[in-house]
């Protein structure tokens, strides 16, 4: 399946992003990770870092000129990873 397809699905909208948008989302990914080598809960922690794992896949669909839908939007970020990253480094980018 293509990123096209995944349009015409509705899963992926077109998006146009910008350097500036692309370096405040590194800046939440850069904070994130500092925040969650904080003295907190695990759980605490595994949210902020999924959070910030989000971010770079959702900077890597940006850079592709996609967003995800508004629905599942966190689903089909994760989703679209080895669509965006190629057959190269898809089991690097396998999902469960």
């Amino acid at each position: 399946m293509t990123s096209q397809h995944w349009e015409t699905n509705g899963w992926l909208r077109p998006h146009k992003t910008s350097h500036r948008e692309i370096a405040n989302l590194l800046r939440m990914v850069e904070r994130d990770l500092k925040d969650s080598e904080g003295n907190i809960s695990a759980d605490w922690r595994f949210g902020i870092a999924y959070n910030a794992a989000l971010r770079l896949c959702t900077i890597l669909l940006y850079a592709q000129g996609y967003r995800p839908s508004h629905g599942a939007h966190h689903f089909r970020a994760i989703q679209a990873m080895p669509l965006i990253l190629g057959s190269i480094r898809t089991p690097n980018s396998r999902t469960l």
